[in-house]
């Protein structure tokens, strides 16, 4: 059989020949959609090939984004990928210190930025000598940048260096795209995907039990590019053909109901905490969205309240995922024949990735099924070992420790149950997070909810519950507490409900409990009644 090079060019290679008439949509502020087709994207990629080339840059070298979902930041994955280059997408939610430090070991040559991080983009370079070239992309800097290095606006750059280039033609494991995990839980860690794998993930999102897009599909995406290939659909819709429209920065409810309106979108893609700005949205001022079939949804577990009240409003069928970036990211996701994501499962691993249960000291459970264990798994598209790390990241049999805690019911669907570093020891016992958050959060006056260790003199540590009211609700504190009374241990209900004004939250869109523990668990609850 022929030797076929797995590189992650082809998708763009494919949708150019076979779907060019379809394409990309992205949302601008203030003025008309952009606009452009697949054999157009294709063309425009590969002379940015040719443009990065003629800046130096050479097979193997690190380009940094810090950038949005917008076409010309795909147009980027795909002129860093398809000559041999690794496309290094930069979180730009984190501290200027914690990207500077990734980019220094990343050894980026050179960033290419949306033109409103163009500010944090010149403190980097200040702090990041290997960086070479600044590409400024969406538009034109109204005033030239004050920047010890060359910036070149992204059409400027095509048009004065771009140049036809030849994509592929070397080995399927070279590195196409690197990421840092969210550092929620400590520094950021690279994960280097390989073309191979990045191919292998696309192949098996698309299943039909998994993404199931076909070139009928017009595909939101609301997951951010800059977090493990958002999720692949960078690759999966040029795959098949499928429309991808983009909302740029913009993904507050009222111009994501406009984008899915005015687009036809058939799959939208994104974190919990998206949607609830839609759902706000549209139970505040009205509106139907009739194209709209399916919401993908993963990040973190969506509460069954949630998953009613969004399929109860958009009469779409929420289907639920659970991943990492460690895994390119997919590592279950639920059927649409397996039932609703009102479920809480996270349903079945794909052909390509393999799970077990273990231990705390990482030993197989004899019974895989209907218990809890700590989650381990691998796979063509999991991680062997993070970016400039000594030692592997895997056991000596491949199993990567995802960290999280989680159940196989009897027909093989995961459930997650916490992540391990999240479980609170109080008086020497367990108390899991994440069961106490699942009852809270059902509450209609209850947008977000979280619970994080607190010290305490007597207990080591004790629950405490903190929680963003919905919109337009109050929240009675002791009512809240009351929902926990029968349903969990009396000694795992928190000691105090803090009540805050915004949860903060990662870039994927998680609970950020990093922030939160570093606010509210250093003091002492003395062990007294909820407040």
């Amino acid at each position: 059989m022929q030797s076929y090079s797995l590189t992650v060019d082809k998708f763009l290679d494919h949708a150019s020949a076979w779907f060019g008439e379809s394409g990309v949509v992205e949302a601008v502020p203030g003025e008309a959609s952009l606009r452009a087709n697949y054999a157009q994207i294709r063309e425009r990629a590969n002379r940015l090939s040719g443009a990065l080339l003629g800046l130096g840059l050479e097979f193997g070298d690190r380009v940094a984004t810090l950038a949005w979902n917008t076409l010309h930041h795909l147009e980027f994955y795909y002129a860093t990928m398809g000559v041999g280059l690794v496309c290094h997408t930069l979180n730009p939610r984190l501290t200027v210190a914690q990207i500077a430090a990734i980019v220094n070991e990343a050894e980026d040559r050179a960033i290419a930025v949306a033109i409103d991080l163009l500010p944090l983009a010149q403190e980097l370079v200040a702090l990041c000598p290997s960086l070479r070239h600044v590409i400024v992309l969406d538009t034109k800097p109204a005033e030239a940048p004050n920047c010890a290095i060359p910036v070149w606006c992204h059409e400027d750059l095509l048009a004065e260096k771009g140049a036809p280039a030849i994509w592929g033609g070397f080995d399927e494991n070279t590195p196409a795209g690197l990421c840092y995990t969210s550092g929620t839980s400590g520094a950021p860690k690279g994960v280097l995907y390989s073309h191979r794998s990045n191919y292998l993930h696309t192949l098996r999102s698309l299943q039909a039990d998994g993404y199931g897009t076909t070139a009928r599909d017009v595909i939101l995406l609301a997951a951010p590019m800059f977090h493990a290939n958002g999720w692949g659909v960078p690759f999966t819709a040029p795959a098949v053909g499928a429309r991808l429209v983009f909302p740029g920065r913009r993904t507050d409810g009222e111009s994501l109901y406009r984008l899915l309106r005015d687009e036809g979108v058939t799959l939208a893609v994104g974190v919990p905490t998206v949607w609830v700005g839609l759902l706000d949205y549209l139970e505040r001022e009205g509106g139907e969205l009739p194209a709209l079939e399916r919401v993908l949804v993963g990040g973190s577990t969506a509460p069954a309240s949630f998953v009613r009240r969004l399929e109860t409003r958009l009469g779409a069928r929420v289907q639920a995922s659970w991943g990492m970036t460690e895994l390119s990211p997919l590592g279950t996701i639920a059927s649409l024949a397996s039932g609703s994501a009102e479920d809480g499962n996270a349903g079945r691993p794909l052909v390509g990735i393999e799970l077990k249960l273990t231990d705390t000291l990482g030993v197989r459970l004899p019974q895989q099924r209907g218990v809890v264990g700590h989650l381990y798994v691998r796979g063509a598209s999991a991680i062997e070992r993070y970016f400039k790390a000594e030692n592997d990241a895997v056991d000596a049999d491949g199993w990567f420790s995802t960290g999280d805690l989680a159940m196989i019911d009897a027909v093989g669907n995961l459930t997650i149950c916490g992540r391990s570093k999240d479980l609170i020891k109080s008086g020497g016992e367990w108390i899991n997070p994440n069961e106490i958050e699942a009852i809270i959060g059902a509450d209609p006056s209850v947008g977000e909810a979280a619970v994080i260790g607190r010290f305490d003199r007597k207990w080591d540590e004790r629950p405490v519950l903190i929680v963003q009211p919905r919109s337009g609700h109050r929240i009675d504190h002791e009512a809240l507490l009351g929902l926990l009374r029968g349903k969990i241990a009396d000694w795992w209900i928190p000691d105090q409900v803090i009540e805050i004004a915004a949860m903060p939250l990662a870039a994927t869109g998680k609970i950020d409990k990093a922030r939160l523990r570093a606010q509210f668990s250093g003091g002492d609850s003395g062990s007294e009644a909820a407040e």
